[in-house]
């Protein structure tokens, strides 16, 4: 059950990264790598928070209408294909990653173990803003055409290797989180695919032979820039590699692995 394995994956990251000293040290010495000036940040002026400039969503104050819109759609498309089914698993998807997240940082707490500085202790694991992007995009896999599939998974998996890259490298979350984030999404994704009956699971999308090649070349781009700083090539690229994992693992679950088509009742029939 794919829904499984992300969840022990979920668990797997908390436990080694939160819940270990060395894991602890390893990503606060990111911190010391830079002056901490957010400016350092290649796309920083996109955040919102530079120049009055209109914030990428979800970032800052974008992230409750980001989702808002996004849920918006999803049930516009509901209506419009007349696909219950999914469109409920997609609604189900993006409430239970999102809201879940809340959840899980109360239920999931970040012991000090090693005597971080008080700006390092706090619990932001999973990241909300790379919740966002990782469920809305899974969500509209459920709901879209199979023919507009492929694409809207490219342009959601580009947003999310962004989204993902810039919080990692910002100062606002640590790899762990992000990566956290990315991983409950498709754990999400995964169990509302296998509770959905098996004429209504969607099955392995099917794209152009070059577009995997194509959307994962883009996303690895698109997190070296938005993961890049002035400050520290090494906070650089772990953030990238954070973003570019994150985008692999929900192009993975939603575009490259078939869903569950339909679950055993009895025994089978020769």
């Amino acid at each position: 059950m794919p829904a499984l394995l992300y969840t022990l994956g979920f668990l797997t990251v908390y436990l080694l990264a939160i819940c270990t000293p060395w894991g602890q040290r390893a990503e606060n010495a990111l911190f010391g790598l830079s002056r901490g000036n957010p400016e350092d940040v290649w796309i920083y002026p996109l955040s919102g928070a530079a120049y009055n400039s209109t914030p990428l969503p979800p970032l800052e104050l974008s992230a409750k209408p980001t989702l808002m819109v996004g849920l918006a759609v999803i049930v516009v498309l509901t209506l419009v294909r007349r696909c219950w089914w999914q469109g409920c698993a997609a609604l189900g998807v993006v409430v239970l990653t999102t809201g879940g997240k809340e959840v899980l940082r109360s239920a999931l707490p970040r012991p000090d173990l090693v005597g971080a500085p008080e700006n390092l202790l706090d619990q932001g694991f999973p990241s909300g803003h790379t919740a966002i992007p990782a469920a809305l995009t899974l969500a509209a896999v459920l709901v879209l055409s199979p023919r507009i599939r492929p694409y809207a998974a490219t342009a959601g998996v580009l947003w999310l290797a962004c989204i993902a890259a810039y919080s990692a490298t910002n100062g606002g979350h640590r790899p762990s989180e992000v990566l956290g984030a990315a991983l409950w999404a498709c754990a999400c994704y995964g169990l509302a695919t296998w509770l959905l009956p098996p004429a209504a699971a969607p099955g392995a999308m099917r794209s152009p032979r070059a577009l995997p090649v194509i959307t994962l070349t883009l996303a690895l781009g698109i997190a070296l820039v938005s993961g890049a700083r002035n400050d520290t090539l090494t906070r650089s690229l772990v953030s990238a590699a954070t973003g570019f994992v994150c985008a692999g693992l929900v192009w993975y679950a939603g575009a490259v692995r078939p869903a569950r088509t339909g679950r055993r009742t009895g025994p089978a029939l020769r």
